[in-house]
């Protein structure tokens, strides 16, 4: 009983973290101002964002969960705190871009972001391997929102 409790909260946290961070940033996706940007050419189209990221909240779930069962260790404590520095930034992340309309602070925070998550992908390997091959497509996907958010920034101007 113990074990699904831990895949429950596992699971919960990121998906709590994205949708507290949808819910937050919802009016302005649907507002006036995103829908008027400038979109590249290799833009996804806005029904493709809500399944992937919660399929990466899942993943990061069950990767979470495998670290979280392995035997307690300083490794254990350094892949679950590179977890939670990264669903911090992940967090932040929207609310920069969407919230304060920032797109060049947005663009600076997912770098830092996309490192994190590198990190956390390192420290996993040492605990869980599999768990690490699992973040393989949250790390994919945020390379690519960050070149999404460089072009929406680059094509709209919103240099500050």
């Amino acid at each position: 009983m113990k074990a699904v409790f831990q895949f429950i909260i596992c699971l919960a946290v990121p998906l709590a973290v994205g949708g507290f961070s949808g819910y937050l940033t919802a009016p302005e996706i649907s507002g006036e101002w995103y829908p008027t940007l400038v979109k590249p050419a290799f833009y996804p189209g806005d029904n493709l964002f809500g399944p992937v990221w919660t399929s990466l909240y899942v993943l990061m779930g069950i990767s979470l969960f495998m670290v979280v069962r392995t035997t307690a260790s300083g490794l254990r404590t350094d892949a679950v705190l590179a977890f939670v520095f990264q669903i911090i930034l992940n967090f932040w992340w929207s609310i920069f871009f969407f919230r304060f309309k920032r797109l060049d602070v947005a663009f600076g925070e997912m770098t830092i972001l996309l490192l994190a998550i590198v990190f956390m992908i390192y420290t996993y390997r040492k605990v869980k391997p599999v768990a690490a091959w699992l973040q393989i497509p949250y790390l994919l996907w945020v390379g690519f929102a960050l070149a999404l958010n460089f072009s929406l920034w680059n094509l709209n101007k919103l240099v500050e």
